[in-house]
């Protein structure tokens, strides 16, 4: 035997079949704790939304009632969500799986902001009055201006034109267009 010759010797060499399970076994774990991941990422737990109250002196209504009802369970990837206790009457709230929220409240006073002047937005037969959120507020409120109760929701900004149309569908569906009633345009100095 020469001396860069080795023996092998049958009792210490390795079985191909337990070299392959100690790769994949280390490989089929990394695999499912990704694929869990994933999953728990798709359905999150979301906490129910607490809304504070705000004045909606109509929002007992038989009108927004009826509305509430029939308000649905999704907009665009949004879930209605649960309010917290007490919940104010005439609301309504959605989540995505990364917590972001789409409000609805029904029974508000007429938004200060509309008047003879303002500039409407009609979706789907309603007309919609957009108020920009404030600084630092990555949102817009839309109040439906033309159905005898004044009904806002609260939209995150970048999600396109489904949340507004979905609402437009269920506020047409559920409240009967009236005429519309704004303020007199304010005259400076007067």
């Amino acid at each position: 035997m020469r001396e860069n010759d080795t023996v092998t010797d049958p009792d210490t060499r390795r079985s191909p079949a337990l070299i392959a399970a100690a790769v994949a076994l280390p490989v089929a774990l990394i695999a499912g704790v990704v694929v869990a991941a994933v999953i728990a990422g798709r359905n999150p737990v979301l906490e129910p939304v607490a809304l504070g109250e705000v004045p909606a002196p109509a929002a007992g209504s038989p009108e927004c009632t009826s509305l509430v009802a029939s308000l649905p369970e999704t907009i665009g990837d949004f879930d209605r969500a649960d309010l917290v206790d007490p919940a104010p009457a005439g609301a309504a709230a959605w989540q995505s799986a990364d917590a972001q929220e789409i409000v609805l409240r029904c029974g508000l006073d007429r938004p200060v902001e509309f008047d003879a002047a303002s500039a409407l937005q009609v979706v789907d037969g309603v007309q919609w009055l957009e108020i920009p959120g404030d600084e630092g507020m990555d949102a817009s409120t839309w109040f439906a201006v033309d159905r005898g109760v004044y009904v806002a929701v609260t939209i995150p900004h970048g999600l396109g034109p489904t949340p507004l149309q979905d609402t437009s569908a269920a506020v047409a569906g559920a409240l009967e267009a009236k005429p519309l009633d704004p303020a007199p345009v304010a005259v400076p100095g007067s």
